[in-house]
């Protein structure tokens, strides 16, 4: 590979990783600035629907208790930054498979998208949001909900019978969709990423070696 190869081809992988956050941040301010917290409007039918909820920084509208635990929580997810993208570096060096890179790059984007609330949202929107704010405090926007069915658990249910059930259930945003996206795809084609190249044996034969009679030389 030559220096300029080396130079251009991970733009590929720059590229994904900064049109999700394009479009993860996109999304986010203008929930952000445009609806009240809790305000969902129907984008399909009733079962695509942006609302808009926060959360302290896990995915799909987990929380993390506390002031201390956010700040943890952060700090923790930057770290996780770093070692993604030293495991991309590494394995683009060695030459794993593009799928495999692209994974690892929506991995990455969504990661990031996520950071950047947290880091930047409680000082950009100190102003109108409801929690203390600050560096490192802002909470993780979310609003894509696909609440696909709507019943009830039956009566005779073990669990919560009679009870409301709602797949999909969890509220998140593109940043969680790229990482689980990334994720998915690696446990779904990973025989394809991670095949291994099996060598033929070569048996070793001396140099030196002269078939003998009944070697099945020609003569």
């Amino acid at each position: 590979m030559t220096g300029r190869e080396k130079t251009i081809r991970p733009l590929w992988m720059v590229l994904i990783v900064v049109l999700v956050l394009i479009a993860d941040q996109a999304l986010k301010y203008w929930v952000k600035t445009n609806f009240a917290y809790g305000e969902e409007k129907n984008v399909i039918s009733d079962w695509f629907i942006l609302h808009f909820t926060e959360n302290n920084g896990m995915a799909f509208g987990l929380g993390f208790g506390g002031s201390y635990g956010k700040l943890l929580l952060t700090l923790f997810r930057i770290v996780a930054v770093a070692g993604i993208i030293y495991y991309m570096v590494y394995q683009y060096r060695r030459g794993a498979h593009r799928g495999f890179l692209v994974c690892l790059a929506l991995i990455l984007a969504g990661a990031v998208g996520n950071i950047i609330d947290s880091v930047f949202y409680g000082v950009i929107f100190h102003d109108i949001n409801r929690y203390i704010g600050g560096w490192f405090h802002g909470q993780v926007v979310d609003m894509l909900y696909f609440p696909i069915i709507e019943t009830y658990y039956p009566s005779w249910s073990p669990i919560n019978a009679g009870e409301e059930f709602i797949f999909f259930r969890p509220v998140f945003n593109l940043a969680d969709a790229s990482i689980s996206t990334g994720v998915i795809a690696i446990f779904a084609f990973q025989k394809r990423f991670f095949k291994e190249h099996v060598k033929p044996e070569v048996t070793d034969v001396p140099a030196d070696h002269t078939p003998a009679e009944g070697d099945g030389a020609v003569a």
